[in-house]
């Protein structure tokens, strides 16, 4: 890949103490692209997350953004360079209605165009339900509402952590339509997913990280047809 990359993460260490928990990855996505995070649980997926939003902070190596450094960055500051998080466990506001869990994230001025009614658009069961509170949604419906209220910032880097986790399967495929969706309009994702056979015809490429380390990164056709890395350090 080239060294224009909207992401670019070199030689990134993470540890919590003394316990170092993300040795040395290396990670980029170009602008227009979806690429994955793959691994078992507690691999350093989400910690990789966290260092790229400013949650917890790298202890060595470089995250840019379009170029510039934002591992130095406030957490506030990450957002408003354009990167979006679809947090794990979606963490909706339950109190708030549905319009103004997507109101309160609204960010305007941005070339990506997502307003109140384009998200409406893209999720009618959001408009419908535009004034229901968080905590009368669904699962799936709190779901697609993280999503929208993620959209609602105009990001540049949409990130999702376990997009599907905890989802019955109609509605993971609701998902991964959504996602095929936002691909199509040149958004820029980052996934961390189990679902591999799912993410293969969204993700231009992929990489497997084990024990902190990324232990391989490719394409899909080559994930696909080499099912022993599923079995080896996904546990399919």
């Amino acid at each position: 890949m080239s060294s224009g990359a909207l992401l670019d993460v070199k030689a990134l260490e993470v540890a919590y103490g003394a316990s170092e928990v993300v040795s040395g990855i290396d990670l980029q996505l170009q602008a227009g692209e979806v690429a994955t995070l793959l691994g078992r649980n507690g691999m350093g997926k989400s910690t990789v997350i966290r260092a790229v939003l400013g949650l917890t902070p790298a202890r060595r190596g470089t995250i840019r953004l379009r170029g510039e450094r934002i591992d130095r960055l406030r957490t506030d500051q990450i957002a408003r360079q354009g990167v979006a998080l679809v947090p794990e466990g979606r963490q909706i506001f339950p109190n708030l209605s549905v319009r103004e869990n997507l109101s309160a994230f609204a960010r305007a001025h941005s070339s990506r165009g997502w307003t109140l009614q384009r998200v409406y658009h893209f999720f009618p069961s959001l408009a419908r339900d535009a004034g229901r509170m968080g905590n009368q949604l669904s699962g799936g419906e709190q779901q697609m509402l993280a999503i929208g209220r993620a959209l609602m910032t105009n990001p540049d880097l949409l990130i999702l952590d376990e997009a599907t986790e905890g989802l019955a399967p109609l509605i993971r495929e609701e998902v991964w339509r959504c996602l095929a969706a936002l691909k199509a309009t040149g958004l820029s994702i980052l996934v961390v997913d189990k679902y591999v056979e799912r993410l293969l015809p969204l993700a231009d490429h992929h990489h497997i990280i084990e024990r902190g380390r990324v232990v391989w990164r490719g394409k899909s056709g080559d994930l696909a047809a080499d099912q022993s890395l599923w079995h080896r350090y996904l546990g399919v």
